[in-house]
């Protein structure tokens, strides 16, 4: 459980920084990687990505506990 918590985190974190870089230099990462944002490489991207924040949200109760 360990490893998928880590997995999440990470794939949050690169999600974040692709949304950086789409407001900072109006350059989408994963759409340039995958040839737009409509092919299917980057939906599949952005699938995980977006599964990978409601995992996040698990850790929710984690962090705000009282120890």
């Amino acid at each position: 459980m360990k490893a998928l918590h880590a997995i999440a985190l990470i794939l949050v974190i690169l999600g974040g920084l692709d949304w950086l870089s789409v407001g900072l230099f109006e350059y989408d990462v994963v759409s340039e990687i995958f040839g737009g944002s409509t092919e299917v490489g980057s939906k599949i991207v952005y699938i995980v990505f977006g599964a990978a924040a409601l995992w996040a949200l698990s850790f929710f109760p984690k962090v705000t506990r009282d120890n």
